[in-house]
């Protein structure tokens, strides 16, 4: 099935508003929706070395416990993801979803999606997920990683979703924001909502160019378009206008191909991502 929209699920607190902003989404874009549990089945046990104190047949009983174990314990998650997909399931169709489907697949998250890219017009998945650190400017490992593999529009989601009303466009005229503008005059997913431009730095006649021409584009496909251009930090700034604004969903570039390998999306969007608490829509 190609175009559409993916929802990743797991066992995390971000799983219900994922299964939401998905539907919404599903929705806007008149798309087909499916919800994606990936069971990773790589053992959790790691192998010791038991052979010191114990005898060779011991140490054989103990693997053989120990792969028992782990296959006991892949049946177990396969189930409760099955679980996990029927509930997502019928919370789509609650919020008027059709026929949402579901899809269960073994092996990593990462790669699983890389393989189903060519069928995806929207990722949608939590800020982080089950096996992440609770801390509140953590980001998932997962999250990162996709990011940085696929080449899709990509919905991050925080803890909670309410439909939005108000988008912030975080531009500087780069040629991926300048796509990310298009996009959203062209996508039936912004439809109704208010728009919002921001440029960070300093007030000057390209800046100014710039901008307009973002507005113009946006005023001509029919959307109530406001710009600002603000001098300062570029995540200050973009929060302090988002706040202000009551904005309710972000939309960004993400990284390019970075030369420092490990830093996986841009300073300002990792900065961003981590202290969001509305959804960000991650442009590549």
């Amino acid at each position: 099935m190609t175009d559409q929209v993916m929802a990743a699920i797991d066992g995390s607190q971000f799983s219900t508003a994922v299964c939401d902003a998905a539907a919404w989404a599903s929705l806007a874009l008149a798309a087909p929706l499916t919800f994606l549990h990936v069971v990773d089945n790589h053992p959790q046990t790691a192998e010791a070395d038991l052979s010191g104190n114990i005898g060779l047949g011991s140490r054989e009983h103990l693997l053989e416990e120990l792969a028992s174990l782990d296959e006991k314990r892949a049946r177990l998650a396969q189930e409760q993801g099955r679980l996990m997909l029927e509930a997502a399931k019928s919370r789509a169709i609650e919020n008027g979803v059709a026929e949402p489907g579901i899809r269960q697949r073994n092996g990593e998250l990462v790669e699983t999606l890389a393989e189903l890219e060519d069928d995806i017009r929207l990722l949608v998945i939590g800020k982080r997920g089950e096996a992440a650190h609770k801390a509140s400017e953590h980001l998932g490992s997962n999250l990162e990683r996709v990011v940085r593999s696929l080449h899709r529009p990509i919905l991050v989601v925080p803890e909670a979703f309410e439909t939005p009303r108000q988008v912030l466009i975080a531009f500087d005229g780069s040629k991926t924001t300048r796509k990310g503008v298009e996009m959203v005059a062209k996508s039936p997913l912004f439809r109704g909502i208010s728009c919002h431009v921001v440029m960070v730095g300093a007030e000057v006649a390209d800046m100014r160019s710039q901008l307009d021409w973002a507005l113009m584009t946006l005023n001509d496909a029919g959307f109530e378009a406001h710009g600002e251009i603000r001098a300062g930090e570029v995540e200050e700034s973009l929060r302090s206008y988002q706040q202000e604004h009551a904005i309710d969903l972000l939309v960004m570039g993400a990284y390019g191909h970075s030369r420092i390998r490990h830093l996986l999306v841009g300073s300002t969007t990792t900065g961003m991502l981590r202290k969001a608490t509305v959804p960000v829509l991650l442009l590549r």
